[in-house]
């Protein structure tokens, strides 16, 4: 079943959830504005034999579901000695951009990363976003879904036929100088600056697609920062405790390599577009921070985000 506030609307979820409605009017259950009374409905419809996917149209107000979320879904089979699974999917959408401020454009993925039982994904990409729903779908246990809506106006070729994607981290570009590893909308920002850093500051960038979060594939982390010998971690979260950090110190618990990071600043997003383009990492964020770890200068400071 999927349930949460505006499934049935495409403003809410951005037509993902086109012809549901109609097809399967029963199983498609839209929910008035009370998350955390909706997530326990999903709970409880897990732990008898359904398996859930529960919508928050704004990750936000995730907030208002987390008695529900961090105390009792991702510790149900912890306190209950494996003897009772949650098999639930937890599809959190991040809205932001567009002027929409400090209460509508929060990305907390590393806040849910943070609990013990949860399993936490973030799809760059078409192919990915539905393999990975489709696996954390066929999981017995808690996942969150990070999805993000920057990423909607991609286009790429998907499959008709159910199918799966493992929680590998994905090398989605080979290269010899830095691993830049991202995640989600990230990843896009990551591979558009394979092209400026190479032609103009002659660096050859490897960038990583954490496609899960948690847990963390740390042996292709690892074996990708070994090859460079540099990492750039690109977060579209928060500095401070954020899940960039996490990376970090991973990778330099292991290894001994300069390490740097692109995140959002320690401030809530404003609400001028003026101001959004400073806030948001982006292309010449990432140029610019890659450059200085290399203790290099490109020759064009400016390049299209």
């Amino acid at each position: 079943m999927l349930i949460g506030q505006g499934v049935t609307s495409p403003w809410y979820v951005g037509k993902a959830t086109k012809g549901l409605p109609e097809k399967y009017p029963e199983r498609v259950v839209d929910t008035p504005t009370s998350e955390n009374s909706v997530a326990g409905a999903a709970l409880g419809a897990a732990l008898t034999g359904m398996h859930p996917i529960l919508c928050f149209p704004r990750m936000d107000f995730m907030y208002y579901a987390m008695d529900q979320i961090a105390n009792h879904i991702a510790n149900w089979r912890f306190m209950f000695g494996n003897q009772h699974r949650v098999p639930l999917t937890i599809w959190a959408i991040i809205n932001r951009g567009g002027e929409q401020a400090a209460q509508h454009s929060q990305a907390t993925h590393a806040i849910f990363s943070h609990l013990p039982t949860l399993k936490v994904v973030a799809p760059s990409n078409p192919y990915d976003a539905k393999g990975l729903l489709h696996t954390c779908a066929s999981m017995d246990e808690p996942v969150v879904f990070v999805d993000d809506r920057w990423l909607y106006p991609f286009h790429g070729e998907v499959p008709e036929e159910p199918y799966d994607v493992t929680f590998d981290a994905n090398i989605v570009h080979k290269g010899n100088d830095v691993t830049i590893a991202a995640s989600s909308y990230m990843v896009a920002q990551a591979l558009s600056t394979v092209e400026p850093l190479l032609h103009e500051a002659g660096v050859n960038a490897e960038v990583l697609d954490i496609r899960c979060l948690k847990p963390l594939d740390t042996a292709t982390l690892l074996k990708s920062v070994k090859k460079t010998g540099n990492l750039v971690v690109v977060d579209g979260g928060w500095r401070t405790c954020g899940y960039a950090a996490e990376v970090i110190a991973t990778v330099t618990e292991k290894l001994s390599v300069p390490v740097a990071r692109v995140t959002l600043p320690d401030t809530p997003a404003p609400a001028s577009q003026e101001l959004e383009r400073e806030y948001y990492p982006d292309v010449n964020k990432i140029v610019d921070v890659t450059c200085k770890l290399l203790k290099l200068k490109p020759t064009v400071t400016a390049f299209p985000s």
